[in-house]
């Protein structure tokens, strides 16, 4: 019997002053997956992201964690079910050190304040050392978060995730603004995070979803445009006309002067 999935999103709909971000999308996520949703700018990739987590709500259909509906409940609420979020902009705690960044996103963290001030646990310093090294960051422990570079801070942010333990971990363009060589080593820290949590990355550039090499959703004027592997949809006509098709255009244009 097939395990049932633990993200699904049905007839979704979402519009904005007349304008339909969401267009009665359907979607299906199995449990320790790591997917990956592209499509152009406009496609809906963060506003279908802020309808997992609360952030807006649909105005048609339901999506559901683990057989329980999320539409009607808070963000907060969403949070504590075992969803979790890193922005496509980094928001660290700049005047804070890295250390203290992972103690404010541990899993039962009480607020700023108690979790700066009050006395941190060995099982608590045990896990903010494992987070860091799984960042590659624990040379950077006592290091002001505002000074890190800025792949450094989508690492930090990255880290922040895994320190709250969330089942589900929605990672909006991790690789936006980084080097080859700091997006080569984001690919690895979200692979080596596959499986442990089920995550979806939502990103804007193919590139990055090869090294991933996950099953990857193609999201067009708020749908589902197709599904499959990085081959398999690079080949399919529709997403070349979609994803590839103003620069194809272009480039023929230019061919024939």
């Amino acid at each position: 019997m097939n395990k049932p999935f633990i993200l699904t999103a049905e007839g979704v709909t979402k519009s904005f002053d007349g304008f339909k971000a969401i267009n009665d999308l359907n979607f299906y996520l199995d449990e320790g997956e790591l997917r990956t949703i592209i499509g152009p700018n406009g496609a809906g990739k963060s506003t279908f992201l802020d309808l997992i987590t609360g952030r807006t709500r649909p105005d048609e259909g339901q999506i559901e964690f683990k057989d329980t509906p999320v539409t009607k409940k808070s963000e907060y609420q969403i949070y504590r079910m075992g969803i979790g979020r890193k922005f496509q902009t980094p928001s660290v705690y700049s005047d804070h050190t890295v250390y203290e960044n992972i103690l404010l996103g541990l899993k039962g963290s009480r607020g700023v304040w108690s979790a700066i001030f009050g006395k941190v646990t060995p099982a608590q310093n045990e896990r903010i050392f494992q987070v860091l090294e799984t960042i590659n960051l624990k040379d950077k422990a006592q290091v002001r978060a505002g000074a890190l570079a800025h792949g450094q801070k989508q690492w930090l942010e990255i880290g922040m995730l895994i320190a709250q333990d969330p089942e589900l971990m929605l990672v909006d363009e991790p690789a936006a603004g980084m080097t080859d060589e700091e997006t080569a080593r984001t690919g690895e820290l979200l692979l080596s995070l596959a499986g442990k949590h089920t995550i979806i990355v939502s990103e804007h550039e193919m590139v990055f979803g090869r090294q991933l090499a996950s099953k990857v959703t193609v999201l067009h004027q708020g749908s589902v445009l197709c599904e499959g592997s990085l081959d398999e949809i690079q080949n399919d006509e529709r997403v070349i006309e979609v994803y590839l098709g103003r620069k194809k255009k272009h480039e023929a244009i230019h061919a024939e002067h």
